[in-house]
């Protein structure tokens, strides 16, 4: 595992990345999608997560987040334990034209880790970088909601349905500071 881009202080706010091996474009599907939006609720809603904006992508998630409760990095573990089995789940049972092909891909991605068991959906690293100034948080703000218009997906960032971009979203989004 990578030693930079680490969750050292558990209690400030952070702009993470979580990246789908090789890159797999698992989050083309909504209820793949879905999955991820009602574990970010759970996650504020029980672990304590704060969360400041976000955009699922394709095969990664950007979110600018903190704790108020716990450790940041344990929630951060659970969220994608939780989504991975959820989502291979979904993979195996839901209707999927690429199930094989993917599930080649994330089985692949666990032989390369002992740690893992059958499968692996992310990669162990979650490019954490502390957020110090507001400078620096409008920016990964930015470059959060602004990642649908660059792939060319919405013209506009407020009319991709899943990012905080989008007001009618059902995260709960917090102001920073």
């Amino acid at each position: 595992m990578s030693t930079g881009y680490q969750v050292y202080d558990q209690y400030i706010t952070y702009y993470l990345t979580f990246t789908v091996v090789d890159w797999v474009d698992v989050f083309s599907r909504k209820s793949y999608r879905d999955i991820i939006i009602d574990s970010l609720q759970y996650c504020i809603k029980e672990k304590g997560l704060v969360v400041y904006s976000y955009v699922i992508m394709t095969n990664h998630i950007h979110i600018i987040a903190r704790s108020d409760r716990g450790k940041l990095s344990d929630t951060i573990r659970d969220f994608k334990k939780f989504t991975s089995s959820k989502i291979i789940d979904a993979i195996k049972n839901e209707p999927e034209s690429r199930r094989d092909w993917i599930l080649h891909r994330l089985e692949w991605a666990a032989k390369q880790h002992e740690r893992n068991t059958t499968y692996q959906l992310w990669t162990h690293e979650n490019h954490a970088i502390e957020i110090t100034t507001n400078d620096f948080f409008m920016n990964k703000r930015n470059y959060i909601h602004l990642n649908p218009v660059r792939a060319g997906w919405v013209q506009r960032e407020e009319d991709y349905v899943y990012s905080s971009a989008n007001m009618d979203n059902p995260v709960v989004i917090t102001n920073w500071r």
